[in-house]
């Protein structure tokens, strides 16, 4: 029993050890999985929404149209598999901080584009400011100048 436990103990080290450094593709992924998340938050498909998750992600990333529709079905897919906000969330806490309120502000950009915030959808965008350790103040920013915005 103790060799298990000390084995597990190793691969938990050796995991987090490497898992530090996390490469640009997979924060791009993280962040377009987010996108997805709040979308879909509601259980409704609204093409509004659609077209607001491509253009945010363009702007956010800098990237072409065929970039991000490319990133964005990746980002659903893994949306739909994910069971946790944390799966994407912890790749991005190495963001700056203005990053990290980049990526709140264009989560309420999507939940506002349809014109109707559901409580589902700010559950989820409160819940990932949370994990990425944005500042309430700043969470509160991000949504009243996505709603100025709109």
């Amino acid at each position: 029993m103790f060799k298990s436990l000390r084995t597990l103990f190793r691969q938990l080290v050796n995991d987090t050890s490497c898992g530090d450094a996390v490469d640009t593709p997979t924060l791009h992924l993280a962040m377009a999985s987010l996108l997805c998340e709040v979308a879909s938050a509601d259980h409704e498909q609204d093409p509004r929404e659609e077209i607001a998750k491509q253009h945010l992600l363009m702007k956010l990333l800098d990237i072409n149209e065929v970039a991000a529709s490319d990133l964005l079905t990746k980002a659903q897919q893994q949306s739909d598999a994910s069971v946790s906000l944390y799966d994407f969330t912890n790749k991005l806490r190495s963001l700056e901080q203005s990053e990290r309120y980049q990526l709140i502000e264009a989560m309420w950009k999507v939940a506002y584009a349809d014109g109707i915030i559901d409580p589902l959808e700010e559950a989820v965008i409160r819940q990932v400011s949370e994990l990425i350790y944005l500042e309430h103040s700043a969470f509160i920013k991000a949504k009243i100048n996505a709603k100025s915005t709109m």
